[in-house]
């Protein structure tokens, strides 16, 4: 009839099926130590990519505005607030005393990115309240630029600011009038 299992035979099965599993552990970790290392490289790669565009577009932001009639005293980067619940990080603030730009940096822009800096901008002169005689606007800054993210920002109202070559540039249309906050 059917063939009999020893103890031996059974505690065979019961070892090996412990060092396949012990083996299954291993890579599963060395999996994991492979993705922490991935998420930390991208990451980086991610900080490095708002940092070469901030220093592109941070030294054209005076000449820009300038040219757009408002004359900039002061450019600060990377205000953060907390006040009352609420939280807003802005990557660049371009300052006179009468106005203020408040600029969200990206490698790439989106719609999502466009939205969440609108949030940023309608809850700006609660967080920052040393602003709040200020005439705000917005603006999105990034490498990449696809052209329906661009009119979509351009559309709520903020300045879109683009590179050439070593320089930022405006995107926007002839004519454009951007909202004030």
């Amino acid at each position: 009839m059917g063939e009999q299992v020893s103890f031996e035979d059974i505690k065979k099965l019961f070892q090996e099926t412990d060092r396949k599993m012990q083996e299954t552990d291993r890579k599963m970790q060395e999996t994991d130590r492979q993705m922490r290392e991935t998420d930390r490289k991208i990451g980086r790669l991610g900080n490095r990519l708002g940092e070469f565009v901030e220093g592109v577009v941070r030294p054209g932001l005076v000449r820009l505005f300038r040219e757009r009639g408002v004359e900039v005293h002061q450019t600060i980067g990377d205000l953060e607030a907390r006040r009352d619940g609420e939280a807003a990080q802005v990557d660049l603030l371009v300052v006179n005393e009468g106005h203020a730009v408040a600029v969200e940096v990206k490698s790439k822009l989106d719609a999502d990115a466009v939205d969440e800096h609108l949030v940023r901008l309608e809850k700006f002169k609660r967080l920052f309240p040393q602003y709040k005689d200020t005439r705000l606007h917005g603006a999105v800054a990034a490498m990449v630029i696809p052209e329906e993210a661009a009119r979509y920002a351009e559309k709520r109202g903020m300045f879109v600011i683009g590179h050439s070559g070593d320089d930022a540039m405006l995107l926007n249309s002839a004519g454009f009038e951007p909202l004030t906050w």
